[in-house]
């Protein structure tokens, strides 16, 4: 584990003392091989206001589980991200915790988002397995005035992809207690949709999902090394953050770095990060609370 650790150190450090020399010469980002035209190349940093795993409810700690705690620890970071001037915010799911019936958890789910909705900038939602566990999904997005549980949006330069990792085995996605939180897939429809939507951007790009993409346990999609495999094909992904893995994690694959963030809702203090995409493709996290900074 320690030589992984020495050779993925030795690879970020080669790869960040290119950055200069790349920018300068208008090349692509370090692992972006189709990006060569100056005009596709963002001009000025992009931060993000990052949360993953709030798991709101309105019921007692259970362990390390402070559900009524992430009322405040969102706001927090609401905060944070506003002084921060974010460009936008983001959480990567699991926003609520599952509940007794519908009608309760959508209540949690618009007190939670209330809060949520107190950044001055525009918001993003990840759909995690709890998300859906007693709503279904069209439920959960409509309260929070969205349509689409995978999309892409552009912004600064950047290109980013919010994937959708909530469906069972069979296809059928997420929704009423029909679902295992260790089936998790993203079918080929979606896989079909990732592909062309890679190759009709010119731009550098970041990927959102809840379920992780950089491991093969049930923390992790079941089509994980072909959602990598299109990712590694396209030659344009900078980096996929992540949720799910309250612990947090960091690993580096064939270029692409994986970062699963800490869950806001476990311990008394908070988790939550600010990400800096700089033009010339560094990538800094600055971690607060629990979550660790890093240059990526």
């Amino acid at each position: 584990m320690a030589a992984g650790r020495e050779r993925i150190s030795r690879r970020t450090a080669l790869r960040r003392s290119s950055l200069f020399v790349a920018g300068a010469a208008g090349m692509a980002w370090p692992g972006c091989t189709h990006l060569r035209r100056r005009d596709a190349r963002p001009q000025s940093p992009l931060r993000i206001g990052i949360v993953t795993d709030v798991h709101y409810a309105d019921k007692d700690t259970l362990r390390e589980r402070h559900y009524r705690a992430s009322l405040t620890k969102l706001a927090e970071a609401m905060a944070h991200f506003n002084e921060l001037k974010a460009d936008f915010v983001i959480e990567l799911g699991d926003f609520i915790d599952a509940a007794a019936s519908p009608e309760e958890e959508l209540g949690w789910l618009k007190r939670i988002d209330s809060v949520f909705a107190q950044a001055r900038c525009p918001r993003h939602y990840v759909l995690g397995n709890h998300c859906v566990q007693t709503l279904t999904k069209e439920q959960f997005l409509s309260q929070c005035g969205r349509d689409r549980s995978y999309y892409s949006f552009e912004v600064g330069g950047f290109h980013f992809v919010v994937l959708d990792g909530c469906f069972r085995q069979d296809g059928q996605p997420y929704g009423n207690r029909n679902s295992e939180w260790t089936d998790s897939n993203i079918p080929p429809a979606e896989l079909d949709w990732l592909e062309a939507d890679l190759a009709q951007t010119r731009r550098p790009v970041v990927v959102f999902v809840h379920q992780r993409l950089d491991v093969d346990n049930h923390y992790a999609v079941r089509q994980q090394a072909e959602v990598r495999r299109r990712l590694e094909a396209s030659g344009k992904v900078l980096a996929v953050l992540q949720g799910h893995y309250h612990a947090g994690d960091f690993r580096e694959i064939n270029g692409i770095r994986y970062c699963t963030l800490k869950a806001m809702v476990e311990s008394k203090r908070n988790a939550y990060a600010l990400l800096t995409l700089q033009p010339e493709g560094a990538i800094r996290m600055d971690g607060y609370g629990r979550q660790e900074s890093r240059d990526l």
